[in-house]
C-alpha cells in the first residue's frame, strides 16, 4: 500500500494520543463534523499535549538525550544508542531520535488538527481564539526542539492528507522554522489569557517567556538585535503583576510533586498524572537517574544517567541547591537482599554493574507524587518547561549583552538570594532535613555572560536545559575538551552541535537529503 510508506502520511492521518483523560482521545478528531464547539477544539489541544508526555518524548527518550549530550550526565550503560548521545557518536539509526522525532510530529500533526478544525467552529474569535492559541503555542513548542536538534527540518503547518502531498514534503531551512515559530506565539501571546489554572495549559505568561527564549536561542553569540527582543521579552514577564509569577520560596518545591501545583514559578510544565498506558506514556525520569536498589520508590534507579564526582564537586557544598540537586545517600540493597544505609562513596553496595560510586540525579526521585509506581514510574511530576527563574537569567544574559548590566546583575542575584533562603527537604534516605539560611551563593558584584551561563547550569541542572545552552553558545570544544566535567569526547566536532535526521525517514523521502553536515 503506497500510502503507508510515508510516516508523515502516517501522522497526518491516524494520530494516536495518550492521555489520563481517555485512551487514544484525538482518533475522535478525523471524522468530519467532529469540531462544533469550543469544548471540542480543547479536546483537539489535550490531545496534541499528550504526546509530549509520552515516553518517547519527555518520558524519556528525548529528556535523557538531552541529559547525555550535555556535559554533565554520565551514561552507566551499554546500550548503544544511548553510549552515542553520551559520546556524541549518534549514528542516522540511533533509536533514541527516531522515536522522539515521530513523536514531536505526532503532536504537531494533532495540533495542526485543532487549528483546522478551529476554522470549523461558528463562535466570535474572542470566543474560540484563546483556546485555539492553545494549540498555536503548543505547534510552537514542539518545532523549537526540532529546529534545535536538527536545524532545517519539514514544516507541515497543515494536515498532510495524501501519499502524494507526503513524498514531496522537502526540508525547511531553519531561519523559515524560527519565523513560524515566532508567529504562532505571537498569536498565542495575543489570544491567551495572562494566567491559566493549571501551569500545564499555555498561557500569555508562557507565550511570551517561549518568545524570550527563542530570541535567546536565535541571537546565538552575537546578535545584538535579537538579544534585544530577548531582553525586552523577559523583562516583560518579569514586571507584568497580572501574570502572577514569583521565585518559589523553597527550591526544593519544585521538584515535589505534591506541591508544585500551588507554586508561583512554573510557567509552562509536561504535567504528569496517573499516566501509565500499554503505549508507554508515563514517565521514567525518576528510575533512569535514580540509585540502583535504592529502597525508595518501591525498587529504586536503574542508574543509567549519572553526574560524574566532578560535577558533584564543582558545586558549592554551601549552597542549598546542592542538596537539592545530589543524592548523597541512600538504604542500598545488595544481592543477598541485605539493606543498609550507605554514602555515595559505597553506592556500588548494590552489586550492579552500572552501579556508581557518586551523587545521584536527586531531582526526580525524591518527591514522585502518590501516583508513582515501581521504581518511581509514572509519577505525579510537573516538569517545568520553563520557570520564572530561567526567565530571569534569559533577561540578565541578554542584559549583559545589549549593555544593561545594572538590572541584568539584579535579575541574576534575585536567583541568587532564593538559593540563599534555604528550605526543607528530603535525603535519598528519606531523612527530612532542614537546610537554613545560608550567606552562599553571594551576590555578584558585576556581571559577565560567563557568569550567566554558570548561574544557568547550577539553578537548571539536570532539566535538559544545558545541552541546548552548550548549543547556543558554541561551548563544545571547551566543555568537551579534557578539563571538561566527564573529561574529554573525542569524538566531539562541530557537527555534533546538530543530531541526524533518522536515516529510514530519508530512504522513504529522499526530498528529505542530504542530511546534516557530519552524518
Amino acid at each position: 500500500m503506497k500510502a503507508f510508506k510515508y510516516i508523515f502520511l502516517l501522522i497526518g492521518l491516524s494520530i494516536i494520543g495518550c492521555s489520563d483523560l481517555e485512551e487514544e482521545p484525538i482518533g475522535l478528531l478525523a471524522p468530519d463534523g467532529f469540531f462544533q464547539t469550543t469544548n471540542d477544539i480543547q479536546t483537539a489541544v489535550e490531545g496534541a499535549k499528550t504526546h509530549a508526555i509520552n515516553e518517547k518524548f519527555w518520558g524519556r527518550k528525548l529528556s535523557i538525550a538531552l541529559m547525555l549530550r550535555s556535559d554533565m550526565v554520565n551514561l552507566q550503560s551499554s546500550q548503544t544508542r544511548r553510549v552515542e548521545h553520551d559520546m556524541l557518536t549518534t549514528l542516522t539509526d540511533n533509536g533514541m531520535i527516531s522515536e522522539f522525532w515521530l513523536k514531536t510530529y505526532q503532536g504537531i500533526a494533532a495540533a495542526n488538527l485543532a487549528i483546522e478544525g478551529a476554522a470549523k467552529v461558528a463562535v466570535d474569535e474572542d470566543v474560540k481564539n484563546p483556546v485555539v492559541a492553545q494549540a498555536y503555542f503548543i505547534r510552537a513548542f514542539y518545532y523549537f526542539h526540532l529546529v534545535r536538534q536538527f536545524g532545517a527540518v519539514p514544516y507541515l503547518g497543515a494536515s498532510v492528507t495524501d501519499a502524494e502531498a507526503s513524498s514531496a514534503i522537502s526540508r525547511t531551512p531553519a531561519a523559515e522554522v524560527y519565523a513560524n515559530i515566532i508567529s504562532d506565539l505571537t498569536f498565542a501571546k495575543q489570544w491567551l489569557p495572562n494566567t491559566q489554572p493549571s501551569a500545564g495549559i499555555p498561557s500569555k505568561a508562557a507565550a511570551s517567556s517561549y518568545l524570550a527564549l527563542v530570541y535567546l536561542t536565535m541571537a546565538g553569540t552575537d546578535d545584538k538585535a535579537m538579544f534585544q527582543k530577548a531582553y525586552d521579552e523577559a523583562v516583560e514577564v518579569i514586571t507584568t503583576p497580572a501574570y502572577q509569577l514569583d521565585l518559589d520560596s523553597n527550591f526544593q518545591n519544585l521538584f515535589n510533586a505534591e506541591v508544585i501545583d500551588g507554586s508561583p514559578e512554573p510557567i509552562f510544565a509536561l504535567d504528569y498524572n496517573n499516566v501509565e498506558a500499554s503505549n508507554n506514556a508515563y514517565d521514567q525520569i525518576a528510575p533512569m537517574t535514580g540509585i540502583r536498589n535504592d529502597q525508595r520508590n518501591e525498587g529504586g534507579g536503574w542508574s543509567v544517567a549519572v553526574p560524574t564526582e566532578a560535577v558533584y564537586a564543582s558545586f558549592d557544598q554551601n549552597d542549598y541547591r546542592t542538596k537539592v540537586s545530589f543524592d548523597e545517600e541512600a538504604y542500598i540493597a545488595n544481592k543477598a537482599g541485605v539493606v543498609a544505609f550507605q554514602t555515595y562513596d559505597n553506592f556500588t553496595y548494590s552489586e550492579h554493574q552500572d552501579a556508581r560510586n557518586t551523587p545521584y540525579i536527586a531531582k526526580y526521585s525524591r518527591y514522585p507524587g502518590e501516583f508513582a509506581r515501581g521504581s518511581g514510574r509514572a509519577t505525579s511530576h510537573n516538569y517545568s518547561m520553563i520557570r520564572f527563574a530561567e526567565v530571569l537569567l534569559i533577561a540578565a544574559e541578554a542584559g549583559v549583552e545589549v549593555g544593561q548590566t545594572g538590572p541584568a546583575l539584579t535579575y541574576l542575584n534575585r536567583v541568587r538570594a532564593r538559593a540563599r533562603q534555604g528550605g526543607a527537604y528530603k535525603t535519598g534516605a528519606d531523612r527530612e532535613m532542614v537546610f537554613a539560611p545560608s550567606a552562599v551563593p553571594a551576590d555578584l558584584t558585576s556581571i559577565t555572560v560567563e557568569d550567566v551561563l554558570e548561574e544557568r547550569r547550577v539553578e537548571l541542572a539536570f532539566e535538559c536545559k544545558r545541552w541546548y545552552d552548550i548549543v547556543r553558545r558554541k561551548m563544545g570544544d571547551e566543555v568537551f575538551g579534557p578539563a571538561g566535567y566527564e573529561g574529554a569526547k573525542p569524538n566531539f566536532t562541530a557537527d555534533d552541535y546538530l543530531m541526524p535526521l533518522p536515516g529510514d525517514e530519508l530512504e522513504r523521502n529522499p526530498n528529505l537529503q542530504p542530511n546534516n553536515p557530519g552524518y
